[in-house]
C-alpha cells in the first residue's frame, strides 16, 4: 500500500465492538438532537437541514483535509451526518408529503446510485478503497444517505408498519443479530456485511431514539429531547475518552 493510501486508512477507525456501540449511540443521538432542533427548538424541518447540512459540509471538508485518523472529528462527522438524516427524511416524509414509504424508496434509491457509482469508479465499495479524496467523498455520501434512509425506514416501520418505536428497534435488532450471525458462521462477503451493518445500525438509533422522546400517545417515553440528547453525546465523549479508538483494518482490507 503507498503511503497515500495508508494515510488515508488511518482517518477511518477500527471496526470493532466498540465502534458499534458508538456508532448506535451516534444515531440514537442523532434522532433526538434532530428533534431537539426541529421539535423542542421549533426550528423546523427545513431550517433544521439547513443548519445540520452546513455543519456536515464543513466536517466532511475537514475530514477529507485532515491528514491523519481524529477520532473526535470522525465521529463528530458521524453525528452531523444522523442529525442531518434525522431532519432531512422528516421534512421529505412530512413537509413535501412524499410519505414514509416514499421516501424510504427514494433515499433507497439514492444509496444504491451512491453505491453504484462509487462501485463503477473504484470496481468495489470496500472501505479499503477510502485512499483519495475522491473516494472519502463516496464514503460520505454513502454514510449521510444511509442514515437518512434509517430515519425514513425506522419511521415507516413504526407507523406504516404498525410496529410502534419498541417493535421497530426490536426487528431492526435482530435483523442486526442476523448479520453478526453471518458475518461469525459464513462466508458472506465481509464487505456487504459491513455495509448491511451499517445501515441497520441507523434505523435502530433512530427507532430507539423516538421511544425516547416521543410524547406517550404516540407509544415514546416522552423524555426530554435535549436531556436524553445531553445524555447520550456524555456517553460517545465517555467512550472516546476511555476507550480510545485507533486507525486499523476494514472488514475486506487485504493483509
Amino acid at each position: 500500500m503507498n503511503d497515500i493510501a495508508r494515510t488515508a486508512f488511518n482517518k477511518v477507525p477500527e471496526v470493532t465492538f466498540i465502534f458499534w456501540i458508538i456508532k448506535i449511540a451516534a444515531t440514537t443521538l442523532g434522532e433526538t438532537g434532530g428533534d431537539t432542533v426541529t421539535m423542542t427548538m421549533k426550528w423546523g424541518y427545513l431550517a433544521g437541514s439547513a443548519l445540520f447540512l452546513l455543519a456536515l459540509v464543513v466536517l466532511v471538508v475537514l475530514q477529507i483535509l485532515a491528514k491523519k485518523f481524529h477520532p473526535f472529528l470522525y465521529w463528530a462527522t458521524i453525528v452531523a451526518s444522523t442529525t442531518f438524516g434525522t431532519t432531512m427524511a422528516d421534512f421529505a416524509d412530512r413537509s413535501l408529503g412524499i410519505g414514509y414509504t416514499g421516501g424510504s424508496s427514494l433515499l433507497f434509491a439514492c444509496l444504491l446510485a451512491t453505491l453504484g457509482l462509487w462501485y463503477w469508479s473504484q470496481g468495489s465499495i470496500s472501505v479499503n478503497t477510502v485512499s483519495t479524496p475522491k473516494v472519502e467523498v463516496f464514503y460520505w455520501a454513502a454514510i449521510t444517505f444511509s442514515q437518512t434512509l434509517g430515519t425514513a425506514l425506522g419511521d415507516w416501520m413504526a407507523d406504516t408498519g404498525g410496529l410502534g418505536y419498541g417493535g421497530g428497534a426490536l426487528i431492526f435488532a435482530v435483523g442486526l443479530a442476523l448479520v453478526v450471525a453471518a458475518y461469525y458462521w459464513t462466508d458472506i462477503s465481509r464487505v456487504l456485511l459491513f455495509w448491511a451493518a451499517f445501515i441497520l445500525t441507523r434505523p435502530l438509533g433512530a427507532t430507539v431514539g423516538d421511544l425516547l422522546d416521543k410524547p406517550l400517545h404516540d407509544g415514546g417515553l416522552a423524555l426530554s429531547r435535549p436531556i436524553a440528547s445531553a445524555v447520550i453525546a456524555v456517553f460517545i465523549l465517555g467512550c472516546l475518552f476511555l476507550l480510545p479508538q485507533r486507525a486499523g483494518r476494514h472488514p475486506g482490507q487485504p493483509a
